[in-house]
């Protein structure tokens, strides 16, 4: 490592342990900590150390991150682990932790025996942070108070990435605003997590204001999506804040309900014909057939299909965690007659010479695609059943319609999940750090309302049954 790389090492751990202290010694630094790792999130890479970095590496990770959001984390986790909040266990095990362990631990040991190592470690060490992101969520929240915090720093995050992307797109004149993600993809999916959980709260128990903030959230995160003309973004964004709409409102007809109805209709289809000549020249510049079935056509949908075929076929265990590009670019571009630049003929003055023209090979655009290629079909069904864990975790809130605001954020989370999986069917972004990050914390909260759905759950079934005396069995069967 370099000097520069060694002092910010140091600064960080004298970071952490000034953050662990305060935390401990203060219930509201811990509340504040833990605003801060999750609204912060989608900025993290403005607050972080790329140790060993290849930043020419075109793959999902190209460096060991270590961020100060991601100090803050780890304080939020060992504070609440040490001092839990009064009335609470100290411990208690999350929800599918079990599965990210066993995934973890594969994907590990996958990195261990497939050469090259180096861009695997990078994607492991993200991992690592999504998994105390997860650990600090699950051990904070504990009651309707911590639920509030999270919806309040996933509204501030919104309220920033809604006008940025405004402020890009007037000012700056960018036909698809990103906001402070590295594409505008990438904001789609943020905002497809995240938009339900403002309507779960618009209709929850929590403070006024903040519903009120939440609406206002949800309305930055519903212009926010126009601007990123995401083919795929767009109508997921509908079909999930739809669906959530539908499992939270009360369907007791009032003035109120009518006029927001009539607002929304009004304010979409404003934007609606603002921005649909935008919209409508992404949907018709290429079809299904051309993104799917043409095999003439490079980076399509359907041409990283078939190089996950081909990886699988030759290496049923993948190429390794992160060695995407690595391989694609050495061997498999060739086999699809698609040649790229091999990362093992860079030139010593690559840096330098600003003439040198390379081209290698993007992550797959199919998160399912990705895994299967570099983890193999094991590494797949272990993905695969991780995600399910989640689903059925949040999917045991939409059987029983509750007013709850512990009911209502984990139909909210339902929804939020279900617009990460839908449109990591066509992207590979679940794995950028402000996505990885932000779902993993809120992953923890759904795993959080999980067990406290449960306790409820087991206290009901434990209430002792209280006999009725025979006497009042007569006089009731006789009346």
């Amino acid at each position: 490592m370099e000097t520069k790389d060694i002092l910010a090492l140091m600064l960080l751990v004298v970071a952490l342990i000034g953050c662990v202290g305060l935390t401990c010694f203060s219930q509201r630094a811990r509340e504040i900590a833990f605003f801060l790792m999750t609204a912060l999130a989608v900025v993290s890479d403005r607050f972080d150390v790329n140790f060993f970095s290849r930043y020419w590496y075109r793959g999902s990770t190209r460096g060991v991150e270590i961020s100060l959001i991601d100090v803050i984390a780890l304080s939020v986790f060992i504070s609440s682990f040490l001092f839990p909040k009064a009335g609470f266990s100290r411990w208690r095990w999350p929800a599918s932790l079990g599965f990210i362990l066993l995934f973890f631990l594969y994907a590990f040991g996958a990195t261990l025996v497939i050469e090259p190592r180096l861009f695997g470690m990078f994607e492991v060490s993200k991992m690592v942070r999504g998994l105390i992101f997860f650990l600090a969520a699950a051990m904070f929240v504990r009651s309707e108070r911590e639920i509030g915090l999270l919806v309040l720093a996933l509204a501030c995050a919104v309220c920033l990435e809604g006008g940025l992307a405004l402020k890009q797109r007037v000012l700056d004149y960018m036909d698809r605003s990103a906001g402070t993600l590295d594409h505008a993809n990438s904001l789609s999916m943020y905002l497809c997590l995240i938009a339900p959980v403002f309507v779960a709260a618009i209709n929850s128990t929590l403070p006024r204001m903040l519903r009120w903030f939440s609406a206002i959230a949800l309305a930055a995160a519903s212009f926010t999506i126009v601007l990123t003309v995401s083919r795929a973004g767009i109508p997921i964004f509908i079909l999930i804040v739809l669906g959530a709409t539908i499992w939270c409102i009360s369907w007791r007809m009032t003035l109120k309900k009518v006029l927001t109805v009539a607002a929304v209709v009004v304010g979409v289809s404003v934007v609606g014909v603002k921005f649909w000549d935008d919209v409508k020249e992404r949907y018709v510049g290429s079809s299904l057939s051309e993104e799917y079935l043409d095999e003439k056509t490079i980076d399509s949908r359907g041409y990283y299909l078939r190089l996950a075929r081909l990886m699988v076929e030759e290496r049923f265990f993948g190429v390794g965690l992160n060695n995407w590009s690595y391989a694609v670019s050495k061997t498999y571009g060739k086999q699809l007659n698609t040649p790229y630049s091999d990362y093992d003929n860079i030139p010593s003055d690559f840096n330098e010479n600003e003439d040198l023209n390379m081209n290698f090979a993007a992550p797959a655009h199919n998160l399912c695609a990705l895994t299967v290629g570099e983890l193999g079909v094991p590494g797949l069904i272990l993905f695969l059943l991780m995600w399910l864990r989640w689903f059925q975790m949040a999917a045991g809130f939409l059987w029983r319609r509750q007013r709850t605001t512990v009911h209502l954020l984990g139909i909210g989370l339902f929804f939020g999940l279900a617009g990460v999986f839908l449109q990591s069917l066509t992207e590979w972004i679940f794995r950028q750090t402000a996505i990885y990050l932000t779902m993993h914390a809120m992953i923890g909260a759904l795993a959080s309302l999980y067990a406290i759905r449960k306790e409820a759950k087991q206290e009901v079934e434990a209430e002792p049954f209280e006999e009725v005396p025979e006497y009042e069995l007569a006089e009731t069967s006789v009346n």
